[in-house]
Formats: structure tokens, sequence, C-alpha cells
């Protein structure tokens, strides 16, 4: 919902003033690298935009659902109408509409902000943000700190255009909002950083190979060449010279083409072919940085490195990798975050479902060897006197905490102290 709950006093480009019941106010500013990740490092590195389109397709493929608290355990997930709003954000959107731009937004800002309007949901440009936080210090002469005590989230400041912009800025309540910020920010409290921002000597070191590898080709596919002229050259005669090599030489269309020079001219090649520069290896072990930063193992976004080590093996570690450590943990704090525009009733909390992302599903071989696994502990526990349907619950949750025992033992499950009943 869009209020006026606190009157705006304009963003600088360290702070913004609010008037509110608090005494104190400043802000967390987003920064303004997110246009320039989008066009720069984004749309123009394809290293970036595999690793990126890889976090998008994985992020965008969960839904989300309420999961009970159990006696004071985690339990089914579950879902009424209040979900709808997740399930369709907006017209003709989705819930994988959603998922993917509050990831893309927090891969190039670091930040993701979701607005809930009536029955409709809104995402906000994430660097046209404010976080503003206030502290109840009445002192005139303390400046306010993110980090007091009694520190919080009193909303955001919403600037259509960015700082500076002649739009009329719009206050939005915390509770309103969705921040979704999976990596912090180190000089921040509640800002997020996006994982571009440690590799950009990486990106910038392929774009230069890339660059590199293309006026090579541009150049006819050969190295560098210098060519010395005798000291009696006329300078007439070295631009006819040149003119004569540009022509007939110079560009892809031309390469390979015998070179003839008179008048005593000498070539020499300074230069290494790609061979000899090995790109191979020096853009490689830059995909790798890049992907480890952004959580994605280089085989499953198809890079060199990845792919020349590649085994049925490696792939479904790799797998797991990503889902344990980047998909599961993210998926975590995207529902923390939708949370407070969509609250969850009493006794649950909003959750992700991943039964039905397939990236996830264990391999057939990985599955039958579980399966066979959790057969022999529910034998070997109902054999022990549990309750068969508390097994069930038990190996199905990796929780041998909710089992419960029956009160009979041996493995014919008689009372103690029973005779054996004797056989008909």
């Amino acid at each position: 919902m869009l209020i006026d709950a606190f009157k705006y006093g304009g963003i600088g480009s360290q702070a913004a003033q609010v008037n509110t019941t608090w005494g104190k106010q400043t802000a967390e500013v987003i920064g303004g690298d997110f246009l320039s990740y989008a066009e720069q490092v984004y749309k123009q590195n394809g290293i970036v935009f595999a690793c990126i389109g890889v976090r998008l397709r994985l992020f965008s493929e969960i839904r989300f659902q309420y999961q009970r608290y159990e006696g004071g355990k985690l339990g089914t997930l579950w879902g009424d109408g209040s979900l709808s709003i997740l399930e369709q954000p907006w017209q003709n959107g989705t819930t994988g509409d959603l998922t993917a731009r509050m990831e893309q937004h927090a891969s190039l800002a670091g930040n993701s902000f979701t607005v809930r309007m009536g029955n409709r949901l809104k995402q906000l440009r994430p660097d046209w943000v404010t976080i503003i936080v206030g502290s109840r210090n009445p002192d005139p002469d303390v400046t306010p700190d993110p980090y007091d005590l009694d520190a919080d989230v009193l909303g955001y400041i919403y600037q259509p255009g960015g700082v500076g912009s002649k739009a009329k800025p719009i206050s939005l309540l915390a509770q309103d909002v969705a921040h979704y910020a999976p990596i912090p920010d180190p000089s921040a409290l509640y800002r997020g950083m996006s994982w571009l921002t440690p590799v950009l000597n990486e990106i910038s070191a392929d774009d230069l190979a890339t660059k590199h590898k293309a006026k090579f080709f541009e150049y006819g596919g050969t190295p560098n060449i210098i060519v010395k002229y005798p000291k009696e050259i006329t300078s007439a005669q070295l631009q006819e010279y040149l003119a004569l090599i540009k022509q007939d030489h110079e560009g892809v269309d031309n390469a390979y083409k015998t070179l003839h020079l008179g008048g005593g001219a000498d070539p020499m090649v300074v230069g290494k072919d790609l061979q000899q520069l090995d790109f191979k290896v020096t853009q490689g072990a830059g995909e790798t940085r890049i992907a480890a930063a952004s959580g994605i193992a280089p085989i499953i976004a198809g890079f060199s490195e990845g792919l020349s080590a590649a085994t049925y093996s490696n792939y479904g570690q790799a797998r797991r990798h990503v889902g344990d450590l980047w998909a599961r943990p993210s998926w975590r704090s995207a529902a923390g975050a939708l949370a407070s525009i969509v609250p969850p009733p009493s006794g649950s909390r909003l959750w992700y479902d991943a039964s039905d992302v397939s990236f996830l599903q264990e391999d057939q071989k990985d599955a039958a060897e579980i399966q066979q696994a959790d057969a022999t502990t529910v034998k070997t526990l109902v054999d022990a006197g549990y309750t068969p349907d508390s097994v069930v619950k038990a190996v199905d949750a990796r929780d041998m905490t909710l089992l419960t025992h029956s009160g009979l033992v041996s493995v014919q499950l008689q009372p103690p102290g029973a005779q054996p009943t004797p056989a008909a």
C-alpha cells in the first residue's frame, strides 16, 4: 500500500531525512551500479549472461506454500486462496515471472523490492529505492546510525527516475515491501550487494580477451608483423607500400595471401598466434572464477573448463552443490522477504515448494539407493517396536525425534512378559 506515513525531506548522496515519531533517521542508498551492470556487463558478457540465465531458470521453478508448525516442529505444506497473489502477481504474470525478476534484480543490484498494491504486486527498480532507518534517540546532536541498538527499518522511499529526478518521491511502509537481499553488503546493515562486484576484474579481463580475438581475425588471423624499409625510401614510396598492403592483405577476406614486398623491405613477426596465447586456458580460468562467484558450477553453465572434466558423476555432484549452497538458501531468503506482504496464517510460515523442480531430483541410481536404504531403516525401526506411522514420518523428514514407541518388544512385538503363543 502506498502511504504518506512520513513526510519526505529529500534524498542526498549520503542520506535522507524523514519526519516521523522516531527521533532521528538516516538512509541506506542502493548503489547506482544497477544500470551499468545491466547494460555493460549482463547484456555484453556471455559468461555473466550464462550464469544469471541459469540462476533465473532455476530460481523461477518453485512455488510458494504455507508450512505448518506441528508440535513445535515443521510439518506439511498447504495453501489457500491467499496465495493467489503470488500465483498471478500482475496481469498475465506467474510465480516464475515474479521470482525471475527478484533474482535478476538481486544479481545486478544486490537488492529486489516488491510492493503489494491491493491484489497485485509491483517490482520497483532497485536503484531508485532508499532504505529509511530510524532510531528513537531524541538528541538532535546525535548522528543517526543504522547500528544503534534500537535502529530499525522504518520504510522505503521510491524516487522514479532516481536520486535527483523531479518526480515526486513515494513513501512506503516497511510491511508493504518485500526486500530480498540474499548477499549482505558488509558496509551496510540492511542493504545487499551484487555477486558481480567481487569479480569485475575477471569480467573486464574476459571482455578484453574476447576483443583481442575479434581483432586477430579482423586483421586476417595472423600475428603482428613489423616491416623494415631501407633508409633510402621516400615518403611517397612508403605511402604507396602502405596503401598496397592495406588494399590487398588487410582483413579476413585477404587472410593467408602471399605478401610480396620489394625495395628491400624486411618483414618480421613480433606477435603470437591464438595457439601460442592459449586463450582456452586464460579465459577458462576466468570462467571458473566468475561461475564460482555466481554460485553456479562451470559444468552446469556449459563452460569449457567444466565440460572438459565432465562425467556423469561430476554433473550430479555439481547439481547438488548448486541446490544445497545456492538455490535452497536463496529460496528461503525469498520466502522470508515475501512473508512481509503475504503474511502466513497463525501456526504456519511462508515457504517454498521445490518438489517439482526436476533439476534437484536425484538420479535414478541415487534414488534407488536411497529408497533401498529407507526401506531397510523402516523395517529395522518397526521391528524395534516403533509405530509404523511414526517411522514413516521420521524417515521422510529425516528426523528421528518423530519416532513413537508402541510399547511392544521383540520381533513378534508381544507385550513385555507375555508367553509365546503356541503354534496351531
